[in-house]
């Protein structure tokens, strides 16, 4: 029996991925429960002792040294204690070898449920203990097998399902298919620690943008608001905390590929990335885009109205609702887009007013950007003349500071000019022609 006993410890060692401690201290118990229940009493303090090669075990009834004995299961007297000890004194403790003829056998049918038990709870400690250090964590896993809906997923050693309303809609699964997981939580049950993993949260969105984006990673780019459709679209909101990074460029990557990794790996998902602002009413309407939104009301802290024009009203909305859904959640917000036509006439004729003071203003910044542009390339275009520039100053004062006004002038023609003489106007004629 002892060297299967310690064959036995080292393949359960192996199989559960267990310490060698946690299994011998799960034997002991059971033991010390097989003893009391077929050769003992339920009061008697017992010790179970596994030699150093763990090939066998001694069972020890522990007793108290005591002048007057009242209770035989936990107190021993002084006189008997002298039959195990030299020198007994009161209080002592005396331990008392009562391991039964062919122990080993009896004791082990008898603690086999136990132990199993024992270990089964030791597994789960451990599972438990594993994960819930990896909470909020991207991990790896693979599917094991598929029945109908159920997906049972191996994430190393340990087997559990991906619940139904944690599969991404329309995606499929196979055994052997590798997947990224989002591990939100770790929660203790009667039937043992529950991991709570999914493919649809919107953390896992962000944890894959983390792998595919350093920016993200190192703190520079950050993520702040995810909206999701699972497995159709995603909305995310960035920002930078560096002014000379893009934080929607970081993102994208060049021609997508950065992105588009994420979306892969998403089956397909696609992924909306917006600049973040604390202005919900930029958010939203960069939210809404490609619809062009005229105006918005928030009603209170919890509703807001979005009006478009008819021909955007299809924009706004998306498809099957999936526009102004993920806009909505991203701004943690009930939204309804409503026909412009439905505002009352007095706001309509605001919002018109406003845009067409926008529109005069932006044209006018736009003509002296124009103005201010030409003006420099004017100067520029005289002063990057190869003239000497006693000559440049001359065209200057006479108003002459494009090439194009010298075009077509002759030589003659150049030193009727103040200030350009003969020198002068050969070298002007030439730098011009």
């Amino acid at each position: 029996m002892q060297s299967q006993f310690n064959a036995a410890i080292n393949q359960l060692v192996s199989e559960k991925n267990l310490p060698r401690d946690v299994v011998e201290d799960i034997i002991k118990s059971a033991f010390k429960a097989a003893y009391k229940k077929d050769f003992g009493h339920k009061d008697q303090e017992i010790d179970v002792d596994l030699s150093d090669s763990g090939e066998m075990a001694t069972v020890y009834q522990i007793l108290t040294v005591v002048e007057t004995v009242e209770d035989e299961n936990l107190e021993i007297s002084l006189q008997e204690a002298l039959k195990y000890s030299k020198k007994p004194k009161v209080g002592d403790e005396i331990r008392i070898d009562v391991t039964p003829m062919e122990y080993g056998r009896i004791a082990a049918q008898s603690a086999k449920q136990v132990i199993i038990q024992k270990l089964q709870e030791a597994e789960r400690e451990i599972m438990y203990t594993n994960f819930k250090d990896r909470e909020n964590e991207l991990i790896h896993a693979q599917v094991h097998r598929v029945q109908n809906d159920h997906v049972f997923v191996d994430l190393g050693k340990i087997i559990i399902e991906l619940p139904k309303e944690a599969q991404i809609r329309g995606e499929k699964y196979y055994a052997g298919q590798r997947l990224k997981l989002y591990l939100d939580k770790v929660v203790k049950t009667p039937k043992g620690p529950k991991l709570m993993i999914s493919r649809t949260h919107p953390n896992l969105v962000r944890k894959l943008l983390e792998i595919e984006i350093p920016e993200i990673l190192e703190g520079t780019v950050e993520v702040h608001k995810i909206a999701r459709d699972p497995g159709v679209r995603c909305k995310i909101t960035v920002s930078s905390t560096d002014p000379k990074i893009d934080p929607i460029g970081s993102c994208v990557g060049q021609k997508g590929v950065r992105i588009q990794s994420v979306m892969d790996e998403l089956g397909g998902e696609r992924i909306d990335v917006l600049i973040h602002t604390d202005d919900n009413e930029e958010l939203l309407r960069s939210a809404l885009s490609p619809a062009a939104v005229n105006v918005i009301k928030f009603v209170d802290e919890q509703r807001v109205e979005a009006y478009v024009a008819e021909d955007q009203r299809p924009l706004a909305i998306g498809k099957r609702g999936q526009n102004v859904r993920l806009a909505s959640k991203l701004l943690n917000m009930e939204l309804d887009i409503k026909n412009f036509d439905e505002l009352p006439e007095e706001e309509k004729q605001a919002y018109f007013d406003k845009a067409a003071k926008m529109n005069a203003e932006k044209q006018a910044a736009s003509a002296a950007a124009e103005s201010e542009s030409k003006k420099s390339d004017n100067e520029s275009d005289i002063h990057e003349m190869a003239i000497d520039d006693v000559y440049k100053e001359a065209l200057m004062d006479a108003n002459l500071t494009q090439s194009v006004q010298l075009k077509g002038l002759s030589v003659n023609d150049l030193q009727t000019i103040e200030g350009i003489d003969e020198t002068g106007a050969q070298q002007i004629y030439e730098a011009v022609n």
